[in-house]
């Protein structure tokens, strides 16, 4: 996984580190009646350390847990929960995590924490200290939102509750109002699940009538890549990029490769067992001549890399990772003395990281900067706006 500010362990029931194994998570807090100051929780980790068999996450003092739930999401299959030490939940995984990939743990628990949440009058706040860096707030059900202290998307779900979704690259802590709405009767919900990560798209279209315009949580999605540059003079980088496969009966995955750019050296591997996967680079033509169903309509010279996998079963998802080398001289060149890198960034989470010797000099977008171990600048781009980002980066020799 990158290694950034942007992939921090998460700690799910109390302040502080919970576990250096946990480097991406998404959290959701459900508010339950706001009389109860009872929150639903569901955590959705990934664990990276080869040989892990276990996932822990602290409890705050004084903090009682209750419905705990654990849930192998490769699988589908329910975990087994311990709380062997006192003021720890620790979750038993399926199966040992393989060397280079990676296991995916959905833990769900209820806790209650009035100086969290607690109402007055028609009103509730909740203020949540060290949130993780991406995740979502459920408001109870009949209520609206009057007040984030941090930008929040807000979407209504198919329950009618208003969530407030947020996706930084640090974290934070963050202050809800919200206000019981008068003349509507509250629904009786239940808890629920996160929804499934929608697929990417681009901005709807200004002639597309508003009604039909949707609107996707931008916090949960789940793809990732990053971008590690070679010397400029050879217009190259090599990424790779993180797909989860959740669709009942997916069995391929597509990347398209952009105009102007080429591709070698694709390769693939499942993150949750480690296994290496076949790749095959075709052309639109070979698209077309193979009849193979793809979502993208291409043209005959447009090159595709294509990864086939096992058809996903309902209840289970494959992680992937795909890896890949572009050469692109019109958008990654030495210009003018200077390594100069230009390109449009569609997925919430982007990392790019420059070659050995080299320092930055220019960003476009504003990103999180880290330095690695070999001492190479790495620049983590989140975006939690629906739209594309446009980057320019620009660095010379040290």
């Amino acid at each position: 996984m990158p290694r950034s500010l942007a992939l921090t362990a998460v700690c799910l029931f109390a302040a502080g580190s919970a576990s250096a194994q946990n480097l991406d998570s998404y959290v959701r807090y459900e508010l339950l009646a706001p009389q109860t100051a009872r929150v639903r929780v569901t955590l959705d980790a990934t664990i990276s350390k080869a040989g892990a068999t276990s996932f822990s996450d602290v409890i705050r003092v004084g903090q009682e847990l209750t419905d705990i739930v654990a849930t192998d999401l490769a699988t589908g299959d329910a975990l087994k929960v311990e709380q062997k030490v006192k003021g720890a939940v620790s979750v038993l995984l399926k199966r040992a995590v393989p060397e280079g990939g990676e296991a995916r743990v959905r833990l769900q628990a209820s806790y209650a924490n009035p100086s969290e949440y607690h109402s007055s009058g028609d009103a509730l706040e909740f203020h949540r200290t060290d949130l993780p860096p991406r995740g979502a707030i459920v408001l109870p059900a009949g209520y609206e939102i009057l007040a984030s202290d941090m930008p929040v998307q807000v979407l209504e779900q198919a329950d009618g509750r208003i969530a407030a979704s947020f996706m930084q690259t640090r974290r934070f802590s963050m202050y809800i109002r919200a206000r019981r709405m008068t003349g509507r009767p509250a629904p009786s919900v239940a808890p629920s699940t996160p929804p499934p990560t929608p697929p990417i798209a681009d901005a709807p279209p200004r002639e597309l009538p508003m009604n039909q315009i949707r609107v996707a949580e931008r916090a949960i999605q789940d793809r990732t890549i990053v971008y590690f540059l070679k010397e400029p003079e050879t217009h190259a980088f090599a990424l790779y990029h993180d797909y989860t496969a959740a669709r009942e009966g997916e069995h391929q995955y597509v990347n398209v490769v952009r105009a102007g750019s080429t591709v070698s050296d694709p390769s693939a591997k499942n993150l949750d067992t480690g296994e290496a996967l076949k790749t095959r680079t075709l052309t639109g033509a070979d698209i077309a001549r193979e009849k193979i169903d793809i979502p993208d309509r291409v043209e005959p010279h447009t090159q595709v890399v294509l990864i086939p996998f096992p058809p996903v079963k309902k209840g289970t998802s494959v992680r992937l990772r795909i890896s890949e080398t572009y050469t692109d001289p019109a958008r990654y060149a030495l210009v003018d003395g200077q390594l100069m890198w230009h390109r449009s960034f569609g997925r919430p989470r982007n990392d790019m990281v420059l070659p050995a010797g080299w320092y930055l000099t220019t960003s476009s977008i504003p990103a999180a900067i880290t330095q690695e171990s070999d001492g190479r600048i790495r620049l983590s781009f989140w975006n939690p706006r629906p739209d594309t980002l446009d980057v320019l980066v620009r660095a010379r020799r040290r």
